[in-house]
């Protein structure tokens, strides 16, 4: 069953569609915590020990935050996956290109391919700069991610590649809340409106709420 469900393309749409749900509700999350870095110092670190605490003494150090990474990563591949097949599927089933010009998409949409490339590069790199260290601008830090943020949005090319993957996401959220709503059997005539609505808003304050922990440090506001 499982394997007929994965070869259909409601299937396929569902696995995106439940995907990527897991992971807007992790970004909700992650945004909230993020923004305790304008509290200072003291209060962010110890929010960053409190996740690898989470849980104790039922779980073993860091036991939750791994449990929550795995499953961060299998959302990421299952939507990643199912993704580039459906798009595969659909090139397949126009070889050629329309004789009459179709209707114009939105932005969003028409970028949503573009978008999750964009964040698929990011995540790898968001990974190597602030939790691993790999490509972190000055020294990095284990256990001081207060200092880490500071450090990587203290330099142009950290702003740059965070803000503008920040943009993709709210693109990507726009359309994918949606779209992800009509997949689930959701979305109705009468909902459509309200749905939209939540789509942009949600959009909107997840941007915004990202982007502030890069300006905070460029204005000074966290430093």
């Amino acid at each position: 069953m499982a394997r007929t469900v994965w070869g259909s393309t409601v299937g396929k749409k569902t696995v995106m569609a439940v995907s990527g749900l897991i992971m807007l509700l992790y970004l909700v999350a992650h945004m909230i915590g993020n923004l305790k870095i304008y509290f200072g110092a003291g209060e962010f670190n110890h929010y960053a020990h409190w996740l690898r605490t989470l849980g104790e003494p039922f779980m073993h150090y860091e036991w939750t935050l791994w449990l929550v990474r795995v499953v961060l990563v299998a959302a990421v591949v299952a939507h990643a996956v199912s993704a580039y097949q459906l798009s595969r599927r659909d090139i397949k089933a126009r070889p050629s290109k329309y004789v009459h010009a179709r209707p114009r998409a939105s932005y969003a949409t028409r970028t949503m391919r573009w978008g999750g490339i964009i964040l698929g590069l990011f995540i790898v790199w968001h990974i190597l700069d602030l939790t691993t260290g790999t490509v972190h601008s000055g020294g990095f830090q284990p256990g001081h991610p207060y200092q880490n943020v500071v450090d990587t949005f203290s330099t142009w090319y950290g702003n740059v590649v965070y803000i503008v993957a920040v943009l993709a996401l709210g693109l990507h959220i726009r359309h994918g809340f949606w779209s992800a709503a009509q997949t689930l059997g959701v979305g109705s005539r009468t909902r459509d409106r309200a749905l939209k609505t939540a789509a942009n808003v949600l959009a909107l304050l997840l941007t915004a709420g990202f982007i502030a922990v890069p300006v905070g440090v460029m204005t000074g506001v966290v430093s």
